[in-house]
């Protein structure tokens, strides 16, 4: 079985509710991409490939983009209750699902989690890189991830950022689509750098972070996590810095290792391999970021990529199901 871990989609009723949120004029790209919002669409797109299941999760905008922190509770249990009816009428097809949590609502996002993961089955939490602008190190947002390292569940960590955010401090807006292409590898890895340096895995070893498109930019930048960090580091005149290496045990390089990663790679094979080789094969778990990649393809492509990777059989099947069946307790 290949168990595609971070696949999007909206449940009905949830996407009726947020076309009242978008402007219409924002809501071209989801309406051009059928199995996004389609379940019959969706199960087409599953049935295309023989042993071959996926675990859904919400699609951007992140609820927090939706509203205000007295809205978005309701959007979350709307998107989990929708996937826990699709998963329990279709099993086969999709044996689990991540909650959305209201991030920017940290108690009812705490609240969320054990509705999800206790009443609906929910086998892990997708949050974004920031909420709204704010990193996730924030003392605000520590209980969501105690809550979800006493759960023994994992994390989705999903990039986001707009146009908004400018490429320079010059320009307005982000130009070229530079803000998606490689503003979204960066997200995630600043993401990650935060919550290495808030001690978050220090607090909590369990804890588990998926992140997507195999780790973003660290694995390409390992020298620079490593050896290059520490040069910097050991002429540094950055208090913030200083300070958080005091509360650190091991060198940083190895905290970005503690972290998984998926193959949501779009069918880039030399850094698929660069991200297995990095995290190995024991924390990378399958992933296609269906329907996007142009759906079928995309899937297509990453399943050969796994096969086409050079490491032993008995690894291949961990990337495939095994991690999965492991971190989601399927």
């Amino acid at each position: 079985m290949r168990i595609d871990i971070y696949t999007h989609f909206f449940p009905p009723r949830y996407f009726e509710k947020l076309q009242t949120l978008v402007d219409p004029a924002r809501m071209t790209p989801w309406f051009k991409n059928p199995p996004l919002r389609l379940l019959d669409e969706r199960l087409k797109l599953v049935d295309h490939f023989p042993d071959y299941q996926q675990v859904l999760a919400n699609s951007m905008p992140p609820l927090e983009v939706l509203g205000g922190p007295e809205v978005t509770p309701e959007l979350a249990r709307l998107v989990n209750d929708g996937f826990a009816e699709i998963c329990e009428r279709y099993p086969d097809h999709f044996p689990a699902f991540i909650a959305a949590l209201p991030m920017n609502n940290p108690e009812a996002a705490v609240v969320e989690i054990d509705r999800a993961v206790t009443q609906l089955g929910a086998r892990g939490v997708q949050i974004f890189s920031n909420v709204n602008g704010r990193p996730l190190d924030e003392p605000d947002f520590f209980p969501i991830f105690e809550r979800m390292a006493a759960h023994d569940l994992p994390i989705w960590l999903h990039p986001v950022r707009t146009a908004d955010w400018s490429d320079y401090p010059a320009l307005e807006r982000s130009q070229y689509a530079a803000f998606f292409t490689f503003g979204w590898p960066y997200e995630t890895s600043l993401a990650m750098t935060h919550l290495v340096f808030a001690g978050l895995f220090e607090k909590l070893p369990a804890i588990k972070i998926i992140t997507h498109h195999m780790g973003a930019m660290i694995p390409f930048f390992e020298g620079r996590v490593g050896v290059g960090f520490d040069e910097f580091t050991e002429n540094m005149t950055d208090p913030v810095l200083a300070a958080a290496l005091e509360g650190l045990t091991k060198p940083p390089s190895d905290y970005y290792k503690m972290f998984y990663a998926d193959t949501a790679m779009f069918g880039a094979a030399a850094g698929t391999r660069c991200g297995v080789d990095y995290f190995g094969p024991g924390k990378t778990l399958f992933g296609s970021d269906a329907p996007f990649g142009y759906g079928i393809p995309s899937v297509a492509n990453t399943i050969r990529i796994v096969e086409e990777l050079d490491i032993s059989e008995a690894e291949r099947t961990d990337i495939f199901e095994g991690n999965a069946r492991r971190l989601l307790r399927l």
